[in-house]
C-alpha cells in the first residue's frame, strides 16, 4: 500500500506535463514524481537552501484598508507585489520585514489587466544595513512541471511568525499567468514565487477554490512594464483578473464601474442565474461593506463556505443575491488561454 505522500505525488503527477531539464531545476527534479526517499530528501533540502536564501526579503504590506505580501527586489528598495494589493498609486505604505522591523514606501504603478503592483521603499532608517532583496529570473524561464516555492503571509501578517513556505508544482502557463498547485489563502496575495535556485519567477495573485490551483503574474510582465510601474503609472482593466476563471462561469462573470455598479454580466455566471443584473449597485460582498473595487475584489476571492452573498441597490430598493461558485474541474486543463 502507498503512503499518503507517495499517493497524493502521483496524484498530482496526472495532471502534470514532465520538466524539460534545465539549470533552474537540480538533478533528477525533472522527474514526473520522486521516486525514492533520498529524491524526497534532496527536494527537502533544496526547499529549505531556497526559503534562507529569500525569506529575509519578503514582507508584509498595509495600503490603507488592503493588507497582503510582497517582496524586495533591489537594493534601493524597489518591493514587487499585486497590483489588488498595492492598489492606486501614491498611497502611504508600510513594509514589515520577518524580523517585524516596520518601513514607509509609497505605492508605484499598477497594470490591473494582470494584478501586478510595485511598492518604494522611501525610508530606509530603521533598518540597519543594506536591505535584502531578491534575484529576478529571465523572463521566460517557467517551465510546466518545474518545482516551485511560494512564500507569503497566510491569512495577513502575524507578528512572530516568519513567512509561510508552500511547496508545489506550475500546472500550466501563459503569456499572463502561471499556474500552480502551491496551497495559498487569504494574505498570500502579493507575495514571491520562486524557481528551486531562488530566482523569483512570479507574484501571487488570484486564489481559487480548491486553494491548491492558484494563479501568480509571470516575472516576464514586470520586466516588460517596470519604467511604467516605476513611474507610478495606473493602467488596465480590473475585470480582466477574473478572466482566468471565466470558463468555470466562477468566481465573478460580471464587470463593474468605480461605483460598483454592474456595467456588464456574463448570463451563463452563476451570479447572472441567481438573479444579479445590469445596474445594480453593489454595496456589500460576503457580508461586508464594500467601496472600491478593490474592496469587493478582496471580498470575492476569499475563501467562504457555502455561498458568495451580495447585498445591491436596485431602484431604490435593496436586494440580496446568493449563488455558489462551482468548483474549478481538474487542474487547468482545458481551460482557455486569456491571452
Amino acid at each position: 500500500m502507498k503512503s499518503p505522500t507517495a499517493a497524493f505525488l502521483l496524484a498530482a503527477a496526472c495532471c502534470l506535463p514532465l520538466a524539460a531539464a534545465d539549470p533552474t531545476q537540480p538533478p533528477g527534479f525533472t522527474k514526473l514524481v520522486p521516486a525514492d526517499a533520498n529524491d524526497l530528501k534532496a527536494l527537502q533540502a533544496a526547499t529549505k537552501d531556497v526559503v534562507k536564501k529569500v525569506r529575509p526579503a519578503t514582507v508584509g504590506l498595509f495600503i490603507g484598508p488592503n493588507a497582503g505580501s510582497g517582496v524586495i527586489v533591489s537594493e534601493d528598495g524597489i518591493v514587487l507585489t499585486a497590483g489588488h494589493v498595492s492598489g492606486e498609486p501614491g498611497q502611504r505604505a508600510t513594509i514589515v520585514l520577518p524580523d517585524g522591523t516596520k518601513l514607509t514606501g509609497k505605492t508605484l504603478g499598477k497594470n490591473d489587466a494582470i494584478d501586478s503592483g510595485m511598492i518604494q521603499i522611501t525610508d530606509k532608517k530603521a533598518f540597519k544595513g543594506p536591505l535584502p532583496y531578491v534575484k529576478l529570473a529571465k523572463s521566460d524561464s517557467v517551465k510546466p512541471g518545474e518545482w516551485v516555492v511560494a512564500l507569503g503571509h497566510p491569512g495577513g501578517y502575524q507578528d512572530r511568525r516568519l513567512p509561510v513556505t508552500r511547496l508545489g508544482r506550475v500546472i500550466d502557463k501563459r503569456k499572463t499567468w502561471v499556474q500552480t498547485d502551491c496551497a495559498l489563502v487569504g494574505g498570500d496575495s502579493g507575495g514571491p514565487l520562486f524557481n528551486l535556485s531562488g530566482e523569483l519567477i512570479g507574484i501571487n495573485s488570484r486564489i481559487n477554490r480548491p486553494i491548491s490551483v492558484n494563479v501568480h503574474v509571470p516575472i516576464s510582465t514586470y520586466h516588460e512594464t517596470w519604467a511604467r510601474l516605476k513611474e507610478g503609472e495606473s493602467w488596465g482593466n480590473w475585470s480582466d483578473v477574473f478572466g482566468f476563471l471565466r470558463p468555470e462561469k466562477g468566481a465573478a462573470g460580471f464587470e463593474v464601474d468605480d461605483k460598483l455598479s454592474v456595467t456588464k454580466i456574463d448570463e451563463e455566471s452563476a451570479a447572472a442565474k441567481a438573479g444579479l443584473a445590469a445596474g445594480d449597485k453593489i454595496l456589500r460582498a460576503n457580508g461586508q461593506v464594500v467601496k472600491t473595487k478593490t474592496e469587493l475584489m478582496n471580498r470575492l476571492r476569499a475563501p467562504v463556505k457555502g455561498e458568495q452573498t451580495l447585498v445591491v441597490e436596485r431602484e431604490g430598493e435593496k436586494e440580496t443575491i446568493k449563488y455558489r461558485v462551482p468548483l474549478p474541474k481538474g487542474k487547468g486543463k482545458g481551460r482557455k488561454s486569456d491571452e
